[in-house]
């Protein structure tokens, strides 16, 4: 508590709009590391990519081990896309977060996360947009889930396409 009674205030990192934001570096698993260490470069926020720029580049970072890092891309294009699609974009970043959960260890949040993402992209099976393999997909994520949630076996990079 503080000399009036209220609550110490915690300074934290902003960005320019004042929203906040952890400037600490991060690992190539998107955990935070103390300032000062070196890291992985940070992805802008915010940028609108078309579906190609994106797919691409959240397939080049799953492919390096980065699920963390392909997220904020995928997450990105949820935040950024039409209604129609808004759902797909969200359950593919879940599906990395899913990812990223299962190589930190954290195979509860991974299965949990790993089927949710499976839920929001199962509708855009029948009609997959820009070439994503909805359905090759939704059996990687419901194998991991299964595998993660028996407590055996790896976590293979997903295929977008």
């Amino acid at each position: 508590m503080s000399s009036d009674g209220s609550a110490p205030r915690i300074d934290r990192d902003r960005d320019e709009e004042g929203r906040a934001r952890n400037a600490r570096p991060r690992d190539g698993l998107g955990r935070p590391l103390p300032h000062g260490a070196p890291g992985v470069e940070r992805l802008p926020e915010g940028v609108v990519r078309s579906p190609e720029e994106t797919l691409t580049e959240a397939q080049r970072l799953l492919d390096a081990g980065m699920p963390f890092h392909a997220h904020e891309i995928l997450e990105d294009a949820w935040k950024s896309s039409a209604e129609a699609h808004r759902l797909l974009w969200k359950g593919l970043a879940q599906l990395a977060v899913g990812a990223t959960h299962a190589a930190r260890g954290n195979h509860t949040g991974a299965v949990t996360l790993l089927r949710r993402g499976a839920g929001n992209i199962e509708a855009y099976q029948e009609d997959p947009p820009h070439g994503i393999d909805v359905a090759g997909l939704l059996r990687w994520a419901h194998a991991q889930a299964e595998e993660l949630a028996a407590g055996t076996g790896g976590l293979p990079t997903p295929r977008l396409r």
